[in-house]
């Protein structure tokens, strides 16, 4: 089991790869060994990027116990266990302690749009059940409720496994009050590709980052950077990602994301609805935008 201080650098939200229209088990073994052996410093499952809301019951479970099965001690693996359901959250909670995960990702309950007081309820309901640590997941763009600086430090000092929190949040003013109140030690991670050097910048733990699954070692790398205190380097690094960081969003995520893991011959590029796959036009630019980092080659 991983300690807190430990869950540092890039936690790899990885996707969750379907084939024929069934959960591809054998698929999500390798993405997860390919990144332990690309230096991912972890791997977190059934987050936004591995599209846990359109996963029975049964494949939630098992993607998160294969996750735990495949990285087996090796890295911190953090399993997305949130949704909007009390009850379901739960589950999926107890469910993932019991199978070896080393973190709870639990993110903001979607769509009901909760009360601060609705939210703080929530998660200290979720961490009395359980003894993992847990890393809260703010995302407002998905779930049109932003989570306050002032809940999250509630939730602190009233919940000792909550160690964290990961930010989807585009206002860097919002994560810069955040570490200022709560304190360096508290583990803020980016889950926006763009801000991710500037969090490390201001004293963030890591980033959740879909890039990670494109370009696992060069995403581990600009944490590597930063540890080394070379800072320089990795500023060079962040800006040479971004093309790759703008592409894998030109349609919603984990799409692009998926479409570009098929065209490395890694998974097939399925999505369930209603999700669908990516436009002609879109997946010709990112093509030439994978094609342009050596990833594929171009059609001529």
């Amino acid at each position: 089991m991983f300690k807190p201080e430990q869950m540092r650098g890039s936690i790899v939200p990885v996707v969750t790869p379907f084939r024929d229209g069934k959960l591809d088990k054998t698929g999500l073994a390798d993405l997860i060994e390919w990144q332990i052996a690309s230096g991912s410093h972890g791997v977190s499952v059934t987050g936004t990027t591995g599209e846990p809301s359109a996963l029975s019951r049964a494949e939630r479970e098992r993607v998160i116990q294969i996750g735990a099965e495949t990285v087996n001690g090796r890295v911190p693996f953090v399993a997305g266990t949130g949704s909007n359901n009390l009850e379901e959250t739960l589950h999926y909670s107890r469910f993932a302690q019991k199978t070896g995960a080393d973190a709870l990702l639990l993110i903001v309950p979607y769509y009901i749009r909760p009360s601060q007081e609705g939210l703080y309820r929530f998660f200290k309901a979720v961490a009395d059940a359980v003894s993992l640590p847990i890393i809260l997941y703010n995302i407002p763009g998905r779930t049109a409720v932003n989570l306050g600086i002032d809940t999250v430090a509630r939730l602190r000092d009233d919940c000792a496994n909550i160690i964290g929190v990961k930010e989807a949040n585009k206002d860097f003013s919002h994560i810069t009050r955040l570490l200022g109140k709560l304190g360096r030690d508290f583990l803020v991670y980016s889950g926006i590709e763009l801000l991710c050097f500037p969090v490390l910048a201001i004293g963030g733990a890591g980033y959740v980052s879909a890039t990670g699954n494109i370009l696992p070692a060069k995403v581990a790398r600009l944490y590597d950077l930063t540890a080394a205190g070379r800072w320089q380097e990795a500023q060079n690094l962040h800006y040479r990602l971004m093309p790759l960081n703008d592409a894998i969003f030109i349609e919603i995520n984990p799409v692009p994301a998926k479409t570009a893991l098929g065209m490395m011959g890694k998974i097939s590029p399925e999505v369930r609805p209603p999700l669908a796959p990516l436009r002609p036009e879109n997946e010709a630019k990112l093509r030439q935008v994978l094609a342009e980092y050596g990833i594929v080659e171009t059609r001529g």
